[in-house]
């Protein structure tokens, strides 16, 4: 056994209250814990294990001198367990200042992904805001305006898979700044270009692009910073900040576009992007990369090593096994139908409530706050329903079927009240078509809980696959439904009925062959 010596000032216990109080001799010391490292002078950089009890053996066989942590006082430790507090005798009170100098780093990525999220959402609803007066201005039909927003996800459709293979090459966050800093920029543009409509279609793609390899970069990045006890909270808060972001931008738009003009909202809110990514450059760079064992390494960017194992990786991925599974395919028609009615009605419904229900432009975007309002609040209760399902014994596959129906129909008979003239006042028809995209939320204990369940070693992989063609709807319908606007005059012919039909032949679909029964992918070689 080879001989160590643990000095006082290294501090790391696996839990400092229980060391204070035990003899230390009887400490058994294992570094899952540290303090921040910059209180101490020699950070100790590895995983060391001591049985104080074969200690004790060595030392009667060979006389060994005591150690100096058994002849001194234990030292000084921190009223309280939290890894944020910080030893005042080294450190002294004028050292804590900013209040968030001593928030591990870790954290402050995970806060600034977060926030660049807001911003994502924020860039992504202006343009639904801002193409009402846009149209005003430059003399454009719907099916014009509807041109103009689906080329937003021509972008968004095609970086989703790209984006999850570079992030994997040169490390999420390299990805995500490079990213915000895009869509940013081009958000700018937008006023530039308005006049000239393929640079405006141009610049959108670039919006659209920027924004869809930032799932993949956020994800790669919380896998590289986050250990595993902290992850489920790390994603919802990161994405959580998608929500907040729509809130925000159709919160503020309308006050900005009516105070300054339609070009303001553009030029602000590409400025807080360009803002975030200047941020971001003081952010440390050095990334943690939490294994199963326990264990950390550091890295500044991926070794060499890794980018061929990941091209070995990605030949070795059983493409053909995932299109034989009818359950791959229930989950990729279910994603088409149900991005159908949510990027038709997150592109259409201001507009429609400007004109169909003759509220002004404050009115139209307060209105459209409501729905992603209450789906916060129903996302929480339909994870809570869902989980206790399961919990109390109800079969997997039923409860993801239970939740994506009740997805589907409550969007489905909202919008056929909605659009049958029956003499409703025009807020009651804006709290019906509330409560139905909201209760659309219950997929997330649907659809998108199922890519984990039937593989979870291909779930990135299987989400990748049904978010591309998710992002269709934004391109084909959006578009479609400003074209079916000017064809027919018809709210009802153009955006509630396409929604309606795609969210029963869903419910169909998913019933009759979505399964959340774990499979086995395999390649087939021949």
């Amino acid at each position: 056994m080879a001989r160590l010596t643990l000095r006082p000032d290294n501090h790391f216990f696996s839990s400092p209250v229980e060391a204070y109080k035990q003899p230390l001799h009887s400490v058994t010391t294992t570094t899952t814990r540290f303090f921040p490292h910059h209180h101490y002078r020699n950070p100790l950089k590895s995983r060391v294990k001591c049985s104080a009890r074969g200690t004790e053996r060595l030392r009667e066989s060979k006389k060994l001198p005591k150690t100096p942590i058994e002849e001194e006082s234990p030292p000084q430790l921190p009223d309280s367990g939290s890894d944020l507090e910080v030893l005042s005798t080294e450190t002294g009170s004028g050292q804590n200042w900013p209040p968030w100098k001593n928030v591990p780093e870790r954290y402050k990525l995970i806060g600034a992904t977060s926030l660049a999220f807001v911003i994502c959402n924020m860039d992504k609803v202006n343009l639904s805001i801002a193409i009402i007066p846009m149209s005003h201005q430059f003399g454009w039909s719907s099916s014009v305006a509807g041109l103009v927003q689906s080329s937003f996800f021509w972008g968004y459709a095609l970086s989703q898979l790209p984006g999850g293979w570079l992030s994997k090459i040169f490390g999420g966050r390299r990805v995500l700044e490079i990213g915000v800093f895009t869509w940013s920029f081009a958000t700018a543009l937008v006023p530039v270009l308005a006049g000239f409509m393929p640079g405006l279609i141009f610049s959108r793609i670039l919006v659209g692009i920027g924004e869809g390899v930032s799932p993949s970069a956020a994800t790669d990045l919380i896998a590289r910073t986050i250990p595993v006890g902290e992850r489920s909270r790390a994603v919802g808060f990161v994405f959580g900040g998608l929500s907040l972001g729509s809130v925000l931008g159709l919160l503020l738009a309308p006050p900005i576009i009516q105070s300054f003009n339609w070009e303001s909202v553009f030029y602000l809110f590409g400025l807080l992007g360009v803002g975030w990514f200047i941020g971001f450059q003081f952010l440390n760079a050095e990334e943690v990369s939490y294994r199963g064992d326990g264990t950390t390494t550091t890295s500044h960017k991926p070794e060499k090593a890794t980018r061929e194992e990941l091209g070995n990786s990605l030949k070795e991925i059983p493409w053909k096994s995932f299109f034989q599974s009818s359950a791959v395919w229930a989950m990729i028609y279910t994603h088409f139908c149900g991005s159908w009615g949510h990027y038709t009605c997150l592109s259409w419904l201001p507009t429609y409530f400007s004109e169909a229900l003759d509220l002004n432009l404050r009115d139209a975007a307060w209105v459209s706050i409501l729905p992603p309002l209450a789906s916060i609040f129903v996302t929480s209760l339909a994870s809570q329903f869902a989980d206790y399902l399961i919990s109390n014994g109800v079969a997997t596959t039923t409860v993801r079927k239970i939740c994506q129906t009740i997805a589907f129909l409550a969007p489905a008979v909202c919008m056929t009240l909605s659009s049958v003239d029956i003499g409703l006042p025009p807020w009651e028809i804006a709290g019906i078509l509330t409560a139905g995209l909201a209760l659309s939320s219950f997929a997330l204990s649907g659809l998108y809980c199922s890519h984990q369940d039937i593989s979870p070693e291909y779930a990135s992989i299987l989400l990748g696959i049904t978010n591309t063609v998710g992002a269709v709807p934004g391109i084909i319908g959006v578009a479609l439904t400003g074209f079916l606007l000017d064809s027919t005059h018809s709210w009802t012919m153009s955006l509630f009925a396409p929604s309606i039909f795609f969210y029963l032949t869903g419910t169909v679909v998913w019933l009759a062959f979505a399964s959340s029964e774990p499979q086995t992918f395999t390649k087939d070689d021949s």
